[in-house]
């Protein structure tokens, strides 16, 4: 079992190891969070690391394509990775869209409910497709990527997320500021 979560003071001790989950459409800055917020809690002598979904679908999950059912085994694969590094020490931040409720809740059963930290990026689907350096969003709406989340495949925003963040009106140091605070204030 995880050791219960922990604080001394303002800084968070090396006895909590959370999985911060960065969950949002695509363009909404979850992967720009997710490494500012590494930066800062490894000058804080955190052990961290960033799991992200681009990252992951080039190795571990590669097999996986978009499907309701490749989505939620993506899902699946990270929670258990996220669990283990947990257990090993590691404060993981997880950058994923993961667009299904169900499938971060099922992330939050396998990592533990005490250690899942959910934060909702929750930048409007205009601003992201204006930050679309990739042309994704365009691609989608032109029907040449299917079940492209926020077009062609719904996104489930958190109903209960413990922190939301809008990049559309936060710049990145606030949205990371905000974690932070965030994470100092754990029981």
């Amino acid at each position: 079992m995880l050791p219960a979560l922990q604080k001394r003071g303002s800084v968070m001790t090396a006895g909590q190891h959370p999985t911060v989950w960065l969950t949002g459409l695509s363009g909404a800055g979850k992967s720009s969070i997710a490494e500012a917020l590494a930066r800062r809690l490894k000058a804080q002598g955190r052990a961290v690391t960033v799991l992200d979904g681009d990252q992951l679908r080039h190795g571990l999950n590669r097999d996986l394509g978009f499907t309701p059912e490749d989505r939620h085994e993506n899902i699946r694969r990270t929670a258990e990775v996220a669990r283990l590094m947990n257990g090993a020490g590691l404060t993981v931040i997880a950058a994923f869209i993961s667009p299904s409720c169900a499938d971060r809740a099922m992330a939050a059963a396998i990592i533990g409910a005490a250690h899942f930290i959910e934060v909702h990026v929750s930048t409007p689907l205009a601003v992201c497709e204006a930050r679309d350096v990739k042309g994704l969003y365009a691609k989608a709406r032109a029907g040449r990527i299917a079940e492209f989340t926020g077009v062609s495949a719904p996104y489930e925003a958190p109903l209960a997320a413990a922190l939301t963040l809008d990049t559309g009106t936060l710049a990145l140091e606030e949205s990371v500021e905000r974690l932070c605070r965030h994470l100092q204030q754990l029981p």
